[in-house]
């Protein structure tokens, strides 16, 4: 499947570090931006939607989870590496798993609940810039 067409300005999205039972869900993206990479789940903001409607959406759409969010664990901004690619703002925030099992759309191929302080010994896994720094200050908000 080809990228599609990215905008010429930064686009906002959020993720979720989402935790239960003391682990946090990464999630294996299945096509571009980040192809292979695990991450946390999450998507673009839509115009119009707040921040926590727009987390609570794409967790939702992508792994059909029900989330209480907790609060605000970091940003990261992911310039475009090459001619084409996007620009993102993504806000990521700690939350609590509430309900469901995890069921992924076609934008994800996998998934983990890991525990934090195994994220150092993974080292067969690609995992997105950033993403050990934001779910350590996830952990924090959240007290696990």
């Amino acid at each position: 499947m080809a990228s599609p067409v990215q905008p010429a300005h930064p686009q906002l999205a959020v993720s979720a570090a989402i935790f239960r039972d003391g682990k946090v869900l990464l999630t294996r993206r299945a096509r571009s931006p980040a192809k292979g990479f695990y991450s946390l789940p999450g998507g673009r903001v839509e115009f119009g939607e707040s921040l926590h409607q727009a987390l609570s959406r794409e967790v939702d759409e992508e792994t059909g989870l029900r989330i209480e969010i907790v609060g605000l664990a970091g940003w990261r901004e992911v310039l475009p590496a090459a001619p084409g690619a996007g620009h993102y703002l993504i806000m990521s925030f700690a939350a609590r798993w509430v309900a469901r099992e995890p069921v992924l759309n076609d934008e994800l191929d996998d998934h983990r609940w890991i525990a934090p302080d195994a994220l150092a010994s993974l080292g067969g896994l690609k995992l997105t810039g950033g993403l050990d720094e934001v779910i350590q200050s996830a952990a924090r908000l959240i007290g696990a």
